[in-house]
């Protein structure tokens, strides 16, 4: 069997999306203060990461389609958690929030 390895392009597109949301300086959160959240509400930082994974897709090279539409589901979240007047649309599907175990413990090296 052969192992499959992340893409440089989904790789390149995680670390930015990280990048930024660990800075205080993503674009879709102008206004938004979520910074607090990384030390005192971690879960709600759980789930913007878990929806941007569960919504990005990628063709069969491993390229990335829709980068700035995960992104904006997965910020539009932590608009809503910081902020109860906004309304995230399309709501979200069970399938978009889904939080995934992490692999077995007999993974690691």
């Amino acid at each position: 069997m052969t192992n499959l390895k992340l893409s440089p392009n989904f790789i390149g597109a995680l670390r930015t999306f990280a990048y930024f949301m660990a800075s205080g300086s993503h674009y879709m959160l102008k206004d938004i203060d979520y910074m607090d959240l990384y030390g005192s509400e971690p879960g709600a930082i759980e789930m913007a990461f878990a929806i941007f994974a569960n919504v990005i897709e990628l063709d069969a090279e491993g390229n990335v389609l829709n980068f700035t539409y995960a992104q904006k589901r997965a910020t539009d979240y932590l608009k809503s958690y910081c902020d109860a007047d906004f309304e995230v649309i399309p709501p979200f599907e069970d399938w978009e929030t889904e939080l995934y175990c992490p692999p077995s413990l007999q993974d690691k090296i």
